[in-house]
């Protein structure tokens, strides 16, 4: 039989693991609509928050926490560079079971519920966009009419690109000129409309 200690810790994962669920299934996801960093989301969170209940019940010293997250902040994912908005993500991930594992062990549990929702908030206010102008989207593009890439025929190759793509073109940046092909590289930002990908 479970001790009132252990049910406790039992309740606190299943808490953290709730909170952090909400945030990566209702929050994260519909924006990106990629199951990429969902697994690595929900580990981080799940692994840190029983490892912060290894420091509150054995007697390690706050150096040997330090040590941990001086580790994750050195460590780094070869395969692929990760994006910013998931490493916010990852910190998040990580920082949400080491505050739920101090507030559960103190006995502060409104303090614990209301944090994370005002961190629920936050992020799905910012994913919303509340209060800034609709995000740019970018997208790569070869582009082969050479000649309406000069700064002074710039609004004609907007014009082109949005015909052409059917996004709302905002502006463009050339980003490289191939003379022997006639083409260019050409980053273009666009508002509204999905992530397209490449």
């Amino acid at each position: 039989m479970l001790s009132e200690t252990e049910l406790l810790f039992v309740a606190g994962s299943l808490v953290n693991l709730l909170f952090a669920s909400i945030i990566v299934r209702y929050i994260y996801y519909p924006r990106n609509g990629e199951h990429t960093y969902i697994f690595t989301f929900l580990a981080f969170n799940t692994v840190v928050y029983f490892i912060m209940g290894l420091f509150t019940s054995v007697e390690i010293s706050i150096g040997a926490g330090f040590g941990l997250f001086a580790l994750f902040s050195v460590l780094r994912y070869r395969t692929e560079t990760v994006p910013i908005r998931e490493m916010t993500y990852l910190f998040v991930m990580v920082a949400l079971p080491v505050l739920n594992s101090i507030l559960l062990r103190t006995g502060a549990y409104a303090q614990l519920l209301l944090s994370d929702a005002v961190i629920i908030l936050i992020l799905w206010a910012l994913e919303k966009g509340f209060g800034f102008r609709p995000e740019l989207r970018r997208k790569q593009v070869v582009y082969e009419k050479i000649d309406l890439v000069r700064a002074d025929r710039r609004e004609e190759m907007i014009a082109d690109l949005r015909e052409r793509t059917g996004l709302d073109v905002v502006r463009c940046e050339v980003e490289r000129i191939d003379f022997l092909r006639d083409t260019a590289e050409i980053s273009v930002y666009y508002a509204g409309g999905p992530v397209e990908k490449k």
